[in-house]
Order: structure tokens, then sequence, then C-alpha cells
């Protein structure tokens, strides 16, 4: 921790100076203070302070390269010294009256007891600035030993503090990999209805950091087991379908934990890919409703991938993500089947173009999740998908090479649309460039000759006098 903390040294320290001169107390406190005994550090520092907000806004005034003061209702200034971002909180405790969505802040006095109200006792260590005297009163220096999170004082008070403690839990269980002390697990469990008061936003930024941890699958579980999933993400704990007797389909549950797994490891450079994450977990959602008991004791799912987009669309929408991601993990789930129509091969260029164009920007996703969706046990059977996926990948290769596939446009544009059919812009020019646009789709590139006598012959059955 030493050699770490030099690397902070001499912008704490120097606050902490700042503070002192002025007769307040200043610590480096909660996950950066934890980051540093697990040897990680990054440029982001939270310290804590017996001064209130205004205070400290008057004590780093001039020597903040900028201030800005959105937290300053919940009693944090953020500040910016170098590349160092700085968030500086006020003593406090904090709790949710029953049926409100706000927590109440309450200023605290010390800084035991402002560790006291923090979420774990991992996270519940400081360092005093600038003496660098490490404060443990709760014992997280143990716990992050062993690996554990539990809770300051009883998980009951902790979680009744702050319901949204409890996705918290499982998203540490998932960046860090630390198991939940048990009389925690058992806190979530008897309280899961209780984080339905916390906004949608909050819940969605924990999930979020849930699914982009080293080890969401982990993550995932506690949610399901405890039965917050079933609050949060209620689609997730309905994939465990009862197995039926003779084991004709796969536990939906289990599969998407590991298409998940097999999607994360094709992630690249080592930075998790959130809309590939989010697609996988979601991909199959559409199967419980679409789960049909056939002739001969089959099952099917027939179009679970349309309702499955249609449920991840409205899922993410209440969960507040941007309307970017949501449309672009629900057209990974929609088209995540669509492979399957490949067979051995037998798609024409024509199919395989119009793969490309419908993946349009997510296609490099779409490959590894159809990639991903390839659990089965069975050697031969997956040895032979990944083949048949090898090759559609390599005509897709192929085509864009003698086509430039990711620009696919008509061979000939809106202007040159006009001077053939001596018409001007409306929706006759739209109804040629979809046609035209079939056409290069169908055919390829054929040539702006070839293109004009096709449109000029559509033009006369479609009766435009052309």
């Amino acid at each position: 921790m030493n050699d770490l903390f030099r690397k902070i040294a001499p912008v704490a320290d120097e606050l902490g100076r700042l503070f002192a001169d002025q007769g307040h107390e200043l610590a480096l406190v909660g996950g950066p203070v934890r980051d540093l005994l697990l040897g990680r550090i990054g440029n982001d520092l939270d310290l804590t302070t017996d001064a209130r907000p205004e205070r400290v806004l008057e004590i780093v005034r001039g020597w903040a390269d900028s201030v800005w003061t959105i937290g300053i209702d919940f009693g944090t200034v953020g500040l910016r010294k170098g590349s160092w971002l700085i968030e500086i909180t006020t003593y406090r405790s904090e709790s949710y009256d029953p049926k409100s969505r706000k927590p109440e802040v309450m200023y605290g006095e010390t800084l035991d007891a402002d560790l006291e109200r923090r979420d774990f006792a991992v996270n519940a260590m400081a360092v005093r600035l600038p003496g660098h005297e490490f404060v443990d009163p709760y014992g997280g220096l143990a716990d992050l030993k062993a690996r554990l999170l539990r809770t300051p004082g009883t998980p009951e008070q902790s979680f009744g503090d702050d319901p949204l403690r409890m996705l918290r839990a499982a998203r540490f269980a998932s960046q860090l990999g630390f198991e939940v002390d048990a009389k925690a697990v058992a806190a979530m469990t008897a309280m899961a209805e209780r984080i339905e008061i916390v906004s949608a936003e909050r819940i969605r930024d924990e999930l979020d950091k849930l699914i982009c941890g080293a080890n969401p699958r982990e993550g995932l579980r506690l949610l399901v087991e405890t039965g917050l999933a079933a609050h949060v993400l209620p689609e997730l704990p309905k994939l465990r379908l009862e197995i039926d007797e003779h084991h004709r389909h796969k536990d939906v549950y289990e599969h998407s934990l590991t298409v998940l797994d097999q999607a994360i490891a094709q992630e690249e450079d080592g930075k998790p890919d959130r809309i590939l994450r989010w697609a996988a977990i979601l991909h199959d959602i559409g199967k419980p409703k679409t789960r049909r008991h056939e002739a001969g004791g089959r099952v099917s799912f027939h179009h679970h991938e349309v309702v499955g987009a249609q449920m991840t669309k409205k899922r993410m929408t209440e969960l507040k993500f941007p309307k970017d991601v949501v449309s672009d993990v629900s057209r990974l789930v929609e088209l995540h089947l669509r492979f399957h129509g490949y067979g051995t091969g037998e798609w024409t260029d024509s199919a395989v173009r119009r793969y490309v164009r419908d993946g349009g920007h997510l296609l490099d996703r779409l490959h590894k999740l159809t990639r991903a969706d390839c659990t089965t046990r069975n050697k031969r059977k997956a040895a032979a998908l990944s083949r048949t996926y090898d090759h559609l990948e390599e005509r897709i290769a192929r085509l864009a090479e003698e086509e430039e596939l990711a620009k696919i446009r008509p061979e000939l544009d809106g202007n040159e649309i006009q001077q053939v059919l001596e018409v001007g812009p409306g929706p006759v020019v739209g109804r040629a460039y979809k046609f035209l646009l079939e056409l290069r789709l169908d055919k390829g590139v054929i040539g702006k000759e070839a293109a004009t006598a096709a449109l000029l012959e559509w033009a006369r059955s479609n009766d435009l006098g052309a």
C-alpha cells in the first residue's frame, strides 16, 4: 500500500494540509482505500471531512482546477486537480423513509460514525490526511484478506438505511469476486421487496456495473437466489423453466449464464462490451412466453427472438438506459437466431448480403453472440457449428472485399434516379431507391447501365410513365 500511496500522497497530503490549516479533518475513504490494499489505483479519490459543503467550497477555492456542485444536496463537492478527480463528502448518515425513493441525508460529527454508515466493512476503512493514520474500526482489512463482504453494523440496519446496498453486494461479488456474508444474504432475501423504493436510474447503474464486472455470473446468481432479480430484472429468474423428464430442452437460465461467459471470452483488449453482455444474458428471455408442448413430448419456442427483442426493449427502457443502448441490445436479441437458417451453407450471396445489412454496425457483436449461443456438450455438433460459422464469416469477408459490403447502396443515387425517371423529389424516388437497394442485395454489383435498364423496366411495370 505504501508504494501505491506515494502516487496519491502529493495531492492528498496537500489537500489534507489545507483542511487542517482551517481546523478541519480530512480522510481518504472507501473504495480508493480498498483498492490501494488490493494493489490497484485509479484517478478517482473519495474523501470525507467534518466540514460542511459550503465550507469545503471555501477551502478548495483557488486550489482546485475546477469545482462542481451537482451532488451538494447530498453533502458532496466534486473537483479536479490535474489528472485527479476528487469527491469530498461531509461526514454523514443517510437513510430512506419507507415511502420515499430519495435518501434523507443527515450530517455526522466523527469519522468513525461516518464509516459505520458505509455499505460494507471493506469500504469502511480510511486514511487520515495528512498524517496517514489507518482507520479500520469494523474489521475491513480482515474481510479484505478473507474476500468477504460484510456490513459494518447489522445487515438489516444497513439495507434498511439504503436498499440499493443489496444490489451493491451483488455488484461487488461480480467486480471483486468476493463472497457475501451469510447474514447479509439472509437479509437480502428477507428484504428483497424493499428495493422497489429505489429509483430506476440507481438500479440501472448497479446492474450495469454488475454486468460489466469480471464475473457477472456470480452477481446475477446472487440476485436470482435472494429474490432481488424478481424485482429489478424479473425476466432472468423466469428463465428457470422446469426441465421435462426426458431433458428435451436445456435449462434456459443456466444456458443464458453460459452464453454470457462465452461472449465475455470473445471480448477484445480486456474491455467489457456492455452491449454484447446485455444481449447475451437477455437473448432468450422470450422463451418462457413462447414455450409450447408439441406432439411426441417436444418443446418449441417459436419466434422467441421477436418476443424477446420486445421484452428487452421494454425492460431496458424502464431501467432508463440510453436509447442507443436499448436499440442495439434489442436488435441483437432479435437477430441472434438468424444464422441458424444458414444450414450447411445453403444461403445465397443475396442472403449473406441481407445478413450483413441487417447486422449493420452490430455485425461483429452478432458474430460473437451467435458463437457464444452454442452451448451444446456434443463436441462434434459444436465443432460443426463453429466450422459453418467460420464459412459464413469467410463468405462475408470475400463479398465485402468484392463489393464493399458494409456500404451497400443502390448503384444509382437519388439525383440519378430523378434524371432517369424524369421526376422531381418525392415518394416515387423513395420507392425507386428501395427497389434498387433490393436489386443490389439480390444481384450484387451489376453496373450503372444494367441498373438503369432495370429501373426503367420497374417504372414501366409500375405504371410510372417512364
